[in-house]
C-alpha cells in the first residue's frame, strides 16, 4: 500500500509499469491530487501521468513577444523610443 499524502517522499511518485497497470485508478487518483506520476520501465523513467487541467498548460501555445505587443489594446500608440544623447545622468541620492 502507498503512503498516504503527508508521507510522501519525492520517491512515492513513482510507479514501476506493471504496479501502474494494476492500480491505474490510484495512478490517475495521485495525479489529480499530488501532481505529475512517473512510471518506470526497467529503473528508468519512461513516462508521466498528469491531470488533464495540467496537461492543458502545458500544451498550450505559447505567444512570442512580438505578437504580444501586436494583440496588445496599445499597439498603435506612438512611442518615442530615441535615447538621448548625454553621456551621463545626474541622480539624487
Amino acid at each position: 500500500m502507498r503512503a498516504n499524502k503527508t508521507d510522501r517522499t519525492p520517491h512515492d511518485r513513482e510507479w514501476q509499469l506493471q504496479e501502474a497497470k494494476n492500480r491505474l485508478s490510484q495512478v490517475v487518483d495521485s495525479a489529480l491530487h499530488d501532481g505529475p506520476q512517473t512510471i518506470t520501465l526497467r529503473g528508468k523513467p519512461a513516462a508521466v501521468v498528469v491531470s488533464f487541467d495540467e496537461y492543458r498548460k502545458l500544451t498550450l501555445p505559447r505567444t512570442g513577444l512580438s505578437e504580444f505587443f501586436r494583440q496588445s489594446p496599445l499597439h498603435d500608440i506612438e512611442l518615442d523610443l530615441s535615447r538621448s544623447a548625454d553621456l551621463s545622468r545626474e541622480v539624487e541620492l
